[in-house]
């Protein structure tokens, strides 16, 4: 038996992981090395009991076999043969984890694993736990290119969906299993406004969400490609939202 943490409540004894870390990865054969090992000391030294869970998504340079070697039990892989998009891959992670919390992380090292402990914390006291690199207390190294395109994008989405927290698209956030469950009943968006619907959702849900600052550091090229596809999502997420009312319907069947 494994032991695991509740809440203020105390211990409990539960043969899951009290948390599920979800990486999803794209031809990172040179950084997931990295990521595991920090993170797997970060979760360590928080004392309760994990799981990680990589989603290869399609690489084609060998990432997978990386993390089958990184050799601790508590690392599990998932992979298929073709690219889906982060979208797919996080969900087909959830699928298969079991944890009480499930957190949502950059395999890339942009996000600071330390910051994984905080983020679990707070799940106390809320449902769902972003990160906003406009938090006060956040300290993010980027360009000032991405962070114009950053900010336009968030205008686009509140102005097209409603979004009301200050940030959408920071690679680490956190669930409380019950929640995440219900979003991703719903969720359609495969790729590149995956974060957009899933927080959408949230808000449609009354779900509480708590933002916290994040240590970033961006520092690859942007392609004005996926900035295009972005919009797209957007567009569809506010027709399914505003006008079809699918989300909502669909909110009720599985209510």
């Amino acid at each position: 038996m494994m032991l695991g943490v509740e809440g203020a409540g105390g211990l409990v004894l539960s043969q899951s992981p009290l948390v599920s870390v979800i990486l999803p990865a794209y031809n990172e054969r040179g950084r997931i090395g990295e990521t595991l090992t920090r993170l797997s000391d970060v979760l360590g030294e928080m004392g309760v009991s994990y799981e990680i869970i990589v989603v290869d998504d399609g690489s084609v340079d060998g990432t997978g076999e990386v993390v089958q070697r990184f050799g601790d039990g508590s690392v599990k892989l998932v992979s298929y043969g073709r690219n889906e998009g982060k979208g797919y891959a996080l969900r087909r992670g959830f699928m298969e984890s079991s944890g009480r919390y499930v957190v949502f992380m950059d395999s890339d090292m942009d996000v600071d694993p330390g910051q994984v402990k905080l983020y679990v914390r707070a799940l106390e006291h809320a449902d769902v736990v972003i990160g906003s690199k406009w938090h006060p207390k956040s300290r993010v190294e980027t360009s000032f290119l991405r962070k114009f395109l950053s900010r336009s994008f968030y205008a686009l989405a509140r102005l097209l969906v409603g979004i009301r927290v200050s940030d959408t698209q920071v690679g680490l956030k956190a669930f409380r299993r019950e929640a995440l469950e219900k979003i991703v009943r719903v969720q359609l968006v495969k790729r590149y406004a995956f974060d957009v619907e899933l927080l959408a959702l949230a808000s449609l849900l009354k779900l509480r969400i708590v933002e916290l600052p994040v240590n970033l550091r961006l520092e690859g090229s942007f392609d004005l490609r996926e900035v295009f596809r972005m919009f797209l999502d957007v567009l569809g997420i506010a027709y399914r939202l505003r006008v079809s009312k699918w989300y909502q319907r669909s909110i009720g069947v599985f209510g």
